[in-house]
């Protein structure tokens, strides 16, 4: 029987230079989006120097990823301490467990900071603030309101909603408690959403002090004994500043990768990418033989997945490669 190559459905199996192009283009665009190296342009800081990173928005896996590479970059670069500035309204629960296992086990001394003024460490943030080794506020913000909620923002209803605040409660008190900080404020933070002031959170032992700026922050962090890897250590920013120019800080941002994940992480990026996914698939199961639509429509539900946490960074990389 001969094939006739006229026929539509064969027209199609066969792909134009430009289609190749376009789908390699996509591939390459995906695997971007959760591979590559990551650079935080900050590998020459040793010892002498401070280290900041700034958070601000939503608690997300870049955002975990962020903070997790940035410790250990700062923990081989021997800085004298890390401190993440922190503004945010919350998160995702295994994000912010990945996080606080980070800090808990950081080689060197992470200060959490909550700032500029007018910010706010709310829920996730609670959690985050607590596990620092230094926590400091600046005036104007607040803390607290840890109460979980479902992940569209409302209540959890039923048996489930018991289970996930006692848990929360168990976490966050053994926080505070490893840390020394008002564990009986933490539980009311998550079951009663209790929040304070940063003046008010000095005064109950939430945070450690107030600190007007981040000068302010190093000089009254200097001195401190805190428990580093499992040590009691004496936290010496001495080395780190310079006579008459305050302390050497470097700056430290999200690299190329963990920025485009936490583009894609935002809810509603991510349902416009599953939305995207889906229709991909639904045109290439119409079409077959279009391959493009079903390519661009994998990629897509394996970024929407990899927004919703369903599948890890890895996992996804290696899917898009295998998809190439």
């Amino acid at each position: 029987m001969s094939m006739n190559l006229r026929d539509p459905l064969v027209r199609r199996t066969t792909l134009s230079g430009r289609a190749r192009r376009s789908v390699r283009l996509a591939i390459v665009f995906g695997f971007l989006c959760v591979a590559g190296a990551t650079w935080c342009g900050a590998a020459s800081a040793t010892g002498t120097a401070v280290w900041r990173m700034k958070i601000d928005g939503p608690i997300n896996p870049a955002v975990a990823d962020f903070i997790g590479s940035t410790i250990e970059q700062a923990g081989d670069a021997n800085a004298a301490m890390l401190v993440i500035e922190l503004d945010t309204p919350g998160g995702l629960l295994n994000s912010t467990k990945t996080i606080v296992k980070d800090i808990l086990a950081a080689p060197l001394p992470v200060a959490v900071y909550v700032a500029p003024a007018g910010a706010g460490a709310t829920s996730a943030g609670v959690f985050i603030t607590l596990s620092a080794h230094v926590a400091a506020m600046a005036p104007g913000t607040t803390i607290g309101a840890a109460h979980p909620v479902s992940g569209q923002g409302g209540d959890i209803e039923g048996d489930m909603r018991k289970k996930v605040e006692n848990y929360a409660v168990s976490f966050v008190e053994s926080i505070a408690g490893q840390r020394g900080r008002n564990v009986e404020w933490a539980e009311k933070a998550v079951r009663e959403s209790v929040s304070v002031t940063a003046r008010e959170a000095a005064e109950l032992g939430v945070v450690d002090f107030v600190a007007d700026d981040l000068t302010d922050l190093i000089e009254k962090a200097d001195g401190r004994t805190v428990e580093v890897a499992g040590e009691k250590v004496k936290i010496d920013l001495s080395k780190a500043r310079v006579e008459g120019a305050g302390a050497v800080v470097v700056d430290v941002e999200m690299s190329f990768r963990q920025k485009v994940l936490n583009v894609i992480t935002d809810p509603n990026i991510a349902y416009l990418l599953m939305m995207a996914g889906m229709l991909g698939l639904y045109m290439e199961f119409s079409h077959p033989g279009a391959v493009f639509p079903g390519v661009v429509g994998t990629i897509c539900l394996l970024l929407a997945l990899l927004a919703a946490q369903v599948l890890p960074i890895n996992l996804t990389g290696g899917l898009l490669i295998l998809l190439g």
